[in-house]
């Protein structure tokens, strides 16, 4: 009788170890801080295509998370000296786009 006692016993405390240490695990994988990846901003000229449009530069050049399409081309517009949407084949434009920081 007192083995199977003892055994119990044994079990009962392998379980309630068990349990803080999945706890402990669980609590260590929660606090950790995520991965914050970071974005730097870059310049660079490009010749503008055949077919290209700020709005289709927009949809290549910007990525979402940073800014709508609508305010990319504003951008656009803003640092190339542009009143209107309209650009011209073989001309240079200053494009804006973000690559991670590691």
């Amino acid at each position: 009788m007192e083995k199977g006692r003892r055994k119990v016993l044994l079990w009962a405390a392998a379980f309630i170890v068990g349990l803080n240490l999945l706890g402990f695990i669980k609590l260590n994988i929660l606090a950790r801080e995520p991965d914050s990846l970071t974005y730097t901003k870059y310049y660079k000229s490009i010749i503008i295509q055949e077919g290209d449009s700020l709005w289709k530069l927009a949809e290549r050049y910007c990525p979402y998370e940073f800014l709508t399409t609508e305010e990319y081309v504003y951008e656009l517009k803003r640092i190339n000296g542009l009143t209107e949407d309209t650009i011209h084949a073989g001309r240079y434009l200053t494009i804006v786009y973000f690559e991670p920081s590691f």
